[in-house]
């Protein structure tokens, strides 16, 4: 796999698992607000999944899903985390928690694959950007 193609995994992989987290939390909230913000974040992730998945395509190659291990461990988390507590408050961190570790990958992979294609290298940045801004736009609704 070159670094193009690894690239386009980890956003790939990434806005998978924020669709993924996202399907999962909003049956749990009965804040509209929060379920709105939650479903403007869901739209965002899926454009950019979907722009890294036509240009796997157009690379030749198709989207490495998330290993199965890593969401059986990341949907228990979520079940673990909101069995007592489903407040607003506390779903609101639990999401701005996983945006500050897309904000973390996505700053490592633009520094690891400084020589991937130009337009590869913008997609991951604006996932980062949509990270960064998921986390600004959460913090309203913590307490």
């Amino acid at each position: 796999m070159n670094g193009n193609e690894e690239l386009l995994n980890y956003v790939y992989q990434n806005s998978q698992m924020g669709q993924d987290t996202i399907d999962k939390l909003i049956p749990l909230t009965k804040d509209e607000r929060f379920q709105a913000r939650l479903k403007e974040q869901l739209n965002d992730y899926r454009a950019i999944h979907d722009k890294a998945e036509k240009m796997l395509r157009q690379n030749g190659s198709v989207g490495k899903g998330v290993v199965t291990m890593q969401k059986v461990t990341a949907y228990m988390m979520i079940d673990l985390q909101t069995a007592i507590n489903r407040s607003t408050e506390h779903l609101s961190e639990m999401m701005i928690k996983g945006s500050t570790m897309g904000v973390i990958e996505a700053e490592k992979n633009i520094r690891t694959y400084t020589d991937a294609e130009p337009q590869i290298l913008d997609l991951c940045r604006e996932l980062l950007k949509m990270e960064q801004d998921n986390i600004d736009k959460l913090k309203p609704f913590l307490a």
